[in-house]
Order: C-alpha cells, then sequence, then structure tokens
C-alpha cells in the first residue's frame, strides 16, 4: 500500500483531480500515478516502485489526508493480495508497505482519511422518466465486486477547473449518464444564490489557504509600513537599452528584484524568517525571492531560489519560468515555499501604491506601483519623469524603523541610479 506523501510544508491533505492509472493496470517506475490538487499547486504523483495497481483508494474529488492510503500496487517480490473489500479500508488497520518515494517516505502511523459519503442511486420516476443520479455514483458501476470507474470520464478538465472555482462538486451533480457540462455546472452555482441575490461559496484550496495566512498574518505580526516616491526615469532608459540588445526580454520587475538582492545584502534583518513558537529570528545568507503572483486559482507566490546567484538575465529566465508555471497550475510545493523575502508588483493591476501583507514567516514584503510619467522636480527644474511609489511593509518584532527606513531608502536609490549597483558586483 502507497499512502499519499508530504508534498510540502505546512500541507496536510490533497484532492484527487484525476487517476492517470487503471486499477488492474501495469506500472513502471516513476510513472505518473494520480493528479492531486493541494493548496498551493497541483502535482503529479509518480508510481514509487513498478507493478500492477490493484486498487485505489480514493475517487476523483476525495479529500485525502497525508499518511492515508492511495493505492496498492502489487510488485513482483510480493504475493498475491487477497482482494480488497469494497468499502475504503481504515488507515489505522493496515501496515505501512515502507515504499519510499524520493524525497517523500512514508509514516508508520497514518491519519484517518476523510471520507465522503456516496449519494445513492434514486429509482425511476412514477411517471417514467428516466432515474437521474449524481455524478459520483454514476461513476460507480454496478455490484460490489467492481472497481468503482474513474470520476474524469464525467467531468472533463475544464469543466472541473470552472466547478472548483464555483465552488460546486460535480461529484455531487444529476446526470443522465453522460458527462458532467459547464452549464450544468453554472446552473449548479446559481442556485446556491441565497433569495437576496447573494451567492455564498465555500472557501477551499489556494484561497482558502490565502484567507487562512493573511488572517495569520495580519492578528500575529506587529507590522509596520513606511513608502518612497523614487525616480526610475533612468531604470526606465536602462531596460530599454538592454532589451535593444536582443537576448531575454528585462522587465521593470526584474531590474527591482536585483535590487532588492543588493539591498538585502546591506540589511540582512529583513531577509529572516520569525519563528514565533522558538522565539527566534532566522536570518538567511541565501536570498530566496518570492514574487507575488495573480493566477486563475488565486494569488501565489513563487520563490526564486539563491537569487542572490543570478544575473539579470538569470532572474528574468527564473521568473518567466515561475510566472508561466504558476498560470498554468504546474508549480511544484517546493517551488512555493522557502521565502525569505517577497515582492509584490501590484502596478500590473493600475494602481500606484498598496499597503503589502506579510507572507509570514518572513519578516518583510516591498509593493511596488505604476511607473508612470509624472511632473517631478530635477535638477531644480520642474520636469516630467517616470516614477514610481515604493512601500515596505515589515515585522516590527524583527527590525525597526532604523533599519526598514535604510533598506527602502537604499532600494529607492539604486532604482533611481542604477548604475550604482556596479559597487555591488
Amino acid at each position: 500500500m502507497f499512502a499519499l506523501p508530504d508534498l510540502g510544508e505546512g500541507l496536510t491533505e490533497a484532492e484527487i483531480v484525476a487517476w492517470r492509472v487503471d486499477e488492474g493496470a501495469t506500472v513502471e517506475l516513476n510513472q505518473p500515478l494520480v493528479e492531486v490538487e493541494t493548496a498551493k499547486a497541483t502535482v503529479e504523483v509518480p508510481a514509487p516502485y513498478a507493478g500492477v495497481v490493484e486498487r485505489r483508494h480514493a475517487d476523483v474529488g476525495a479529500t485525502v489526508a497525508v499518511g492515508a492510503p492511495l493505492v496498492t500496487i502489487r510488485t513482483a517480490a510480493t504475493a498475491p493480495q487477497p482482494a480488497a473489500p469494497p468499502a475504503p479500508v481504515s488507515a489505522a488497520t493496515e501496515e505501512p508497505s515502507g515504499a519510499v518515494l524520493v524525497g517523500y517516505g512514508t509514516s508508520g502511523a497514518a491519519p484517518a482519511r476523510r471520507r465522503r459519503a456516496v449519494v445513492a442511486v434514486p429509482a425511476a420516476a412514477s411517471h417514467g422518466e428516466p432515474a437521474r443520479t449524481t455524478a459520483r455514483a454514476a461513476a460507480r458501476t454496478s455490484g460490489n465486486s467492481a472497481p468503482p470507474a474513474d470520476l474524469s470520464a464525467v467531468a472533463k478538465p475544464p469543466v472541473r477547473r470552472l466547478a472548483r472555482s464555483l465552488g460546486v462538486d460535480v461529484a455531487d451533480l444529476s446526470t443522465d449518464g453522460g458527462p458532467v457540462t459547464r452549464s450544468a455546472v453554472l446552473a449548479a452555482a446559481v442556485s446556491g444564490k441565497d433569495g437576496d441575490g447573494v451567492t455564498r461559496v465555500p472557501l477551499r484550496g489556494v484561497r482558502r489557504t490565502i484567507a487562512e495566512r493573511m488572517t495569520r498574518s495580519r492578528s500575529e505580526v506587529p507590522e509596520a509600513t513606511t513608502w518612497v516616491e523614487a525616480d526610475v526615469t533612468d531604470l526606465w532608459q536602462l531596460r530599454q537599452r538592454l532589451n535593444a540588445t536582443g537576448g531575454i526580454p528585462v522587465s521593470p520587475l526584474v531590474l527591482v528584484l536585483r535590487v532588492v538582492v543588493a539591498a538585502l545584502r546591506r540589511f540582512p534583518v529583513l531577509n529572516s524568517r520569525f519563528d514565533a513558537e522558538a522565539q527566534e529570528i532566522a536570518t538567511y545568507r541565501p536570498i530566496h525571492l518570492g514574487v507575488a503572483t495573480s493566477t486563475p486559482r488565486g494569488l501565489m507566490v513563487p520563490c526564486i531560489r539563491d537569487a542572490d546567484t543570478l544575473t539579470v538575465d538569470g532572474l528574468a529566465a527564473a521568473l518567466s519560468t515561475l510566472t508561466e508555471r504558476a498560470r498554468a497550475g504546474t508549480l511544484s510545493p517546493g517551488d512555493l515555499t522557502g521565502g525569505t523575502f517577497t515582492v509584490n508588483n501590484y502596478g500590473v493591476f493600475g494602481v500606484d501604491g498598496g499597503d503589502p501583507i506579510i507572507n509570514a514567516p518572513e519578516v518583510g514584503i516591498l509593493g511596488v506601483g505604476r511607473m508612470l510619467p509624472r511632473p517631478w522636480v530635477h535638477e531644480g527644474s520642474l520636469a516630467v519623469r517616470r516614477t514610481t511609489q515604493l512601500t515596505l511593509s515589515f515585522d516590527h518584532r524583527v527590525c525597526d524603523g532604523l533599519e526598514a527606513g535604510g533598506f527602502l531608502r537604499y532600494v529607492a536609490d539604486l532604482l533611481e541610479s542604477p548604475t550604482d549597483l556596479f559597487r555591488e558586483l
């Protein structure tokens, strides 16, 4: 028996999105078994060893706890196992297989898996209309000895994604035997409205994680904010010159990230994480930059690891890759953990300023507004210059205004005179 592995920092469960193998199928080592969605990303879980899939322990749409049974695979080295009963086996009554998925491993005391009730198939109506059933029930074959069919057969991936975004469980929708349609999902979402026209959508997945983290940050972190206006005309011109030479396109955000790296080297206290339980401040030598990214699944913060070792081109390539994967929903849990400082470019939404919320347990976040031509006093005269507003939110338990103000002023100075970065190279 192979249990759901630990998929990343702070993750305790995952929802089955799609099975990649059927019961009775032969699988190879590292062949994708199942696609699951955590609170942070959608990932594929590979086979820990080769063999024959004897049983899938959860249907599509079910939520499985980390360490709970996921799939039973019979290998050549194991004797045939007795036929499994149709009901799920409690994780507490099975012994772990001892199989280890690279980077994860199994647990000897797996927590009980949260089980969902199966809706019974209703009898045919007395007036002769065909009986309607739920997608979950329709996906099961008749007879207790037959394994359940893959629920992905009754809802295509785009329909499942729409349903998740609207808080609709496709497994509980009515069906005439065919696939659940987009219109059925929309109708279910509309029917969930109150009489006063209010739509109530439960917090799930990424949105629930965002709510939990933002609440935790605002309630636990004594946050302070400081801001400054910066003239980024020279930075804008530098970016244009870099892009004129060809190669990887460089965005203004990439240059901001490079400047932030230099500032964190000078003010390392902001490159820290606060451990409330141990009452410790862990200051990091490597700089792992988180970049707040808007995606169809909600706000994510993929992390550029070892950003202090990357050139401008390296930062541009890493940012492009992570952004594309975030919007495609293919980030791994490791891409979303371990950050030491975050940058939020809310200027892309057409706003000039904001009050960014710290991504705890980090201790600082820099917000960047629009870079627009504005009236500005330059060298004693009024001129049109390209400016932006920079906002720093910081954890006052870790640093004071001296360090926070020094950091923000240094960032602004380098953005105003980017050639000074050569002193940092």
